[in-house]
C-alpha cells in the first residue's frame, strides 16, 4: 500500500479487516515493524479519537508517533500553486512538505472541508499537495470528503456483529445495512456518510440503503450500488445494522435545510428493524442526532466501533511499512 486515501488504495478489504482483527486479539505481535521508523501526525483540525487511536497504532508497531497542529504549532500553510503569498499564509506546502518528508517515514494528514465551496473542497487540494510534495506515503486522517480510518473500522465493528448463520440446509436472509441522516444543530461535512457509502458498496457484502430528507442527496460517486429513499421507516425495516450521521446539503452546498426531530433514532423506530445494531462515528449529539435510550441501550456498539479504530490504523500502517528483515 503506497498510500490511505480512500477504498480504491485497499486491494482486498476483507484480508484488510482479518488484519485488524488479529491485531485486536494480539496487538504487539509485530511490535519491531515500526521500529526506527516515524510518523507525524498533522492536524489542520481538532481530532480525539483519530489521533489518539493512530498514536496507539504506531506505538503498537514499535514507530514513534509525533502531533503537530497546524497553524496552531507553527505557521499557517499556504496549498495554492503559483499563490502571491501576501496574506495570513507564511509557508507554502512545496516548501513544508519536502521537509517533513526527510523528517518521517509516513505522514498521517487530518484536514477538514470550509463548506462554502464545493469546488474547492471536493478537489482535495491539501491531501494531493502532501501526496505530491513530501516523498513519502500519506494516511488521511480525514479529508475534505472522505473519512477511510473510520470507515474501516465501522466495517471491521459489522463483521464482528454479523448475524448468526443459519442452520444448514436454511436460507439466509440478505444483510441489510441502512445510512440514516439525523438532525444537528450546526451544518456538518459529507466525509463520514460519503465515506460509509464508498467502503459499503466496495465491500458488496450488504444491501445498503441511504436514507435522508429530501435535498440531503450526497454525491452520486459515493453512493452508486445504494439504494436511497426519503422514507426513514421504509428503510429501517428489518434491517441488521443501522448508521446514524448528520450531513449538510451538497447540491447548495454546506445549508442545513430541515432539522426535524421526527428523524432522530429512538428504540420505537428500531423496531421496524431485524433487532439491528447501532452505530455512529463519534462525537454525537445526544437527544438531538441519537436519543439516549439508544446510546445508553443494548442496540449501540458505538463504543466498540469507536476502540476498533485502532486496530484499523495499525492494520493500514503494517501494509505501508516495509517488511521486517529475518531474524528481527
Amino acid at each position: 500500500m503506497k498510500n490511505f486515501i480512500s477504498v480504491h488504495d485497499v486491494s482486498d478489504i476483507n484480508a484488510l479487516i482479518k488484519k485488524a482483527l488479529k491485531y485486536k486479539s494480539d496487538p504487539f505481535k509485530d511490535r519491531n515493524l515500526g521500529s526506527n521508523k516515524r510518523i507525524g501526525l498533522l492536524f489542520l483540525n481538532p481530532s480525539m479519537r483519530t489521533r489518539l487511536s493512530t498514536q496507539i497504532a504506531a506505538k503498537n508497531l514499535g514507530m514513534e508517533a509525533i502531533v503537530f497542529n497546524i497553524g496552531q504549532e507553527g505557521w499557517t500553510l499556504e496549498f495554492e500553486e503559483e499563490a502571491i503569498m501576501s496574506g495570513n499564509t507564511a509557508e507554502h506546502v512545496k516548501d513544508a512538505a519536502p521537509v517533513l518528508g526527510k523528517y518521517f517515514d509516513v505522514l498521517g494528514i487530518r484536514t477538514f472541508p470550509s463548506l462554502k465551496n464545493r469546488k474547492d473542497d471536493y478537489s482535495e487540494l491539501y491531501i494531493k499537495q502532501f501526496i505530491k510534495y513530501a516523498g513519502i506515503p500519506i494516511v488521511s486522517l480525514e479529508s475534505a470528503t472522505l473519512h477511510p480510518l473510520q470507515s474501516l473500522a465501522d466495517i471491521i465493528t459489522i463483521k464482528e456483529h454479523l448475524p448468526i448463520p443459519p442452520p444448514p440446509g436454511e436460507a439466509r436472509r440478505g444483510l441489510k445495512i441502512v445510512l440514516t441522516w439525523a438532525p444537528h444543530v450546526k451544518p456538518l461535512p459529507q466525509c463520514v456518510a460519503n465515506s460509509f457509502s464508498q467502503w459499503i458498496n466496495a465491500w458488496n457484502e450488504a444491501d445498503f440503503v441511504i436514507t435522508h430528507p429530501e435535498e440531503y442527496e450526497l454525491d452520486e460517486e459515493f453512493t452508486k450500488g445504494a439504494t436511497i429513499t426519503l422514507n426513514q421507516d421504509e428503510a429501517l425495516k428489518d434491517a441488521d445494522f443501522v448508521y446514524v450521521k448528520n450531513w449538510s446539503t451538497y447540491k447548495d452546498y454546506g445549508k442545513i435545510y430541515c432539522n426535524d426531530p421526527k428523524w432522530m433514532l429512538t428504540d420505537k423506530k428500531l423496531k421496524l428493524t431485524n433487532n439491528a445494531k447501532v452505530m455512529h462515528c463519534l462525537p454525537v449529539r445526544r437527544n438531538v442526532e441519537l436519543s439516549d435510550e439508544i446510546l445508553d441501550g443494548s442496540h449501540s456498539i458505538i463504543t466498540q466501533q469507536a476502540s476498533n479504530r485502532v486496530w484499523a490504523a495499525q492494520a493500514v500502517l503494517s501494509e505501508i511499512l516495509p517488511p521486517s528483515p529475518k531474524g528481527k
